[in-house]
């Protein structure tokens, strides 16, 4: 079934032979990690072209690149790196004293694995099973606000000195000359300050704005000035970096790029930034109706007109205060301007305050008419899940114009035959060995609705709404494909879209990104989203080709979101839509490495890849977040 990013892979960079993209990488980690004194030179950024859509280059095609094709023993190379990766920086100290003994991809390795796996298995659902009661159809919904935990530190190993130690000043050979400075004060109203930052706009000379915070010292801003400034091309109309927010242990990590459907549900440029001012006085600067959103409108009204925004992988100084990330201060300025974007768009729908501050809850009304949509659940017997699947369906949506199609996949109990004969359903034979990719292509191939839905029979339905909630966004013009979130049977979340940092990976807030934050908890635009549910208009689905049935067992999903994008298509997640999903009951643990190979080759995860939907500075191994710009 579709792909469970598995925790135990491997990588490697293309480069010299005789150094490993772990050799290189865990030196840095050490010093980010145990605190060495080795000095950080300035970073160097490599421009990028600004694109409304990131299109992800294949490296499986002729003519596509100049990269060599990675030979099977650079593979293995790349995977044992990636090995020794996860058991240094987030395995357990046995795990790590384990992996040192028993090597990397080595015959002791593979016996230890097939005798230990099971055993691990089994101690793990010992020790679930004692901690967690099992739920039946409730789960905590995504509308509920999220206390924010201001002990905590994220990553682990994050602290404001080490991320001082990125910052060269030294490196930084430019003239501030030409900027004038804009002091902002959230602690005076709002159209005072939007005043004064107009009037500051309308009378510099300078080439651009400068946007910080009041209660910054002389030095902080001159810092954060300087290493922006050092990062300001030709081309770019906006600068802005990561910032310490509410809670300076904690900082709001950002990423390469400023999506359009992510910008909507929260201000991921933030402070401190810098505005070319020819771009700004295009849409007459800062809207003195927009309360303390102003700089939110204007990032909106910005990317609305093609502005290229260049991300800086720093934690500078200036940013916004705490007072910015108040619910009162913020949230009913932050609904207006969505709700002023959506208007411009086009786009119909509401918007509500979010889970946690500064947040915006948008939803889109439905098309009318309605349109059609096919939820597409293969199978091979397991008619238990299948019932309880349907069943789940049938009394909790509340869209009309939808339909079923069952795929069979062999299935020989007499339980499944009668369950298919007697189904109101169509259901589509699809014989032949397992491969997920194929099966759903040939669902989709015996559908004619406008729009259709992958969903595993191992998912329970929890969002009644759900079907609404998804049209509305797939139905976008610029929206290929939309995933939702997914719980596990104990209401722990499971699956919140796909990051690929470095390797492709589920999002789960409950673990591997345990700090839910205007990021976690919005509306996003992301990398890929499961198959387990997937929407999409089923022409679009077509024009791509559908799933590579090449990928048999996994990975298809994440590289049909991946082709979607290349086709200018952004690929979405919602929160708002939660299902409960018993992982793996189905698949079990198929995932072979013949399908992860031929993923990474064509997709060059392990090398040139960059996520531009996930913040640069993280890096996720295993089930361990750590900080490390690179």
């Amino acid at each position: 079934m579709p792909s469970a990013p598995n925790y135990e892979s491997h990588d490697v960079r293309f480069g010299a032979p005789e150094r490993t993209f772990a050799d290189a990488r865990t030196r840095r980690f050490a010093d980010v990690k145990f605190g060495t004194r080795r000095r950080f030179r300035g970073s160097t950024f490599p421009e990028r072209k600004h694109d409304r859509v990131p299109a992800f280059q294949r490296f499986d095609l002729d003519g596509e690149s100049d990269q060599p094709v990675v030979s099977d023993e650079e593979m293995k190379r790349r995977w044992a790196a990636f090995h020794y990766d996860m058991h240094m920086m987030s395995g357990k100290r046995w795990q790590r004293i384990l992996g040192e003994l028993l090597g990397e991809d080595t015959r002791r390795y593979r016996i230890a694995r097939i005798f230990g796996r099971p055993i691990l298995q089994l101690v793990r659902r010992l020790r679930t099973s004692r901690r967690y009661e099992p739920i039946k159809a409730t789960a905590r919904f995504a509308s509920e606000a999220i206390p924010e935990d201001k002990s905590k530190v994220f990553p682990l190993n994050y602290s404001p000195k080490t991320a001082i130690r990125f910052i060269n000043l030294a490196s930084y050979q430019v003239s501030t000359d030409d900027v004038t400075t804009v002091v902002v004060d959230e602690r005076m109203p709002a159209p005072a300050a939007i005043s004064a930052a107009n009037e500051a706009l309308n009378e510099t000379t300078a080439t651009w704005i400068f946007l910080c915070d009041t209660t910054s010292t002389e030095e902080a801003r001159a810092t954060a000035l300087l290493a922006l400034f050092n990062h300001a091309t030709v081309d770019a109309d906006v600068v802005f970096a990561d910032e310490n927010g509410p809670n300076r242990f904690t900082p709001l990590f950002k990423f390469s790029s400023v999506p359009p459907h992510t910008l909507l549900s929260y201000n991921l440029v933030g402070r401190p930034a810098l505005l070319r001012v020819a771009t700004l006085r295009k849409i007459r600067g800062f809207d003195s109706d927009a309360g303390w959103a102003f700089e939110h409108d204007a990032y909106l009204r910005l990317s609305e007109g093609g502005a290229i925004f260049r991300h800086v992988n720093l934690v500078l100084p200036a940013a916004r205060p705490e007072l910015a990330f108040e619910r009162s201060h913020v949230d009913a300025d932050t609904c207006r301007a969505t709700e002023r974007a959506l208007a411009r768009r086009g786009w119909r729908g509401s918007v509500e305050p979010g889970t946690v501050p500064g947040l915006s809850a948008w939803k889109l009304d439905v098309p009318s008419p309605q349109p059609s949509i096919d939820v597409i659940i293969p199978t091979r017997d397991r008619i238990d899940l299948v019932r309880n699947c349907i069943e789940a369906l049938e009394n909790k949506t509340t869209y009309q114009n939808w339909d079923v199609i069952l795929l069979d996949n062999d299935s020989i109990e007499p339980e499944s035959l009668e369950y298919f004969a007697e189904s109101k359903y169509r259901v589509v034979p699809c014989p032949g060995p397992f491969n997920y990719a194929k099966i759903v292509n040939r669902g989709v191939e015996h559908s004619s609705a406008d729009f259709v839905v992958t969903l595993n029979n191992d998912t329970i339905l929890m969002t009644p709404d759900w079907l609404e909630r998804l049209v509305s966004l797939a139905a976008l013009p610029d929206v290929g494909i939309v995933g939702a979130c997914l719980l596990d049977q104990y209401g722990h979340r499971e699956h919140e879209s796909i990051v690929i940092s470095p390797y492709p990976q589920h999002l789960r807030t409950d673990s591997n990104y345990p700090h839910p934050d205007q990021f976690s908890m919005s509306t996003r635009d992301v990398a890929a989203v499961t198959g387990a549910v997937q929407m999409a208009r089923r022409e679009f689905w077509n024009s791509l080709g559908g799933m590579d049935e090449r990928l048999a067992v996994t990975m298809n999903d994440i590289d049909l979101c991946l082709r979607a994008q290349s086709d200018t298509r952004f690929v979405l997640y919602t929160p708002d839509v939660q299902l409960i999903h018993h992982v793996s009951s189905s698949r079990g643990s198929l995932d072979p490495l013949e399908d992860r190979n031929r993923f990474i080759r064509r997709w060059d995860i392990f090398g040139t890849f960059k996520d531009p939907f996930f913040p640069e500075a993280l890096l996720l191994l295993g089930e361990t977040m750590f900080y490390l710009p690179r």
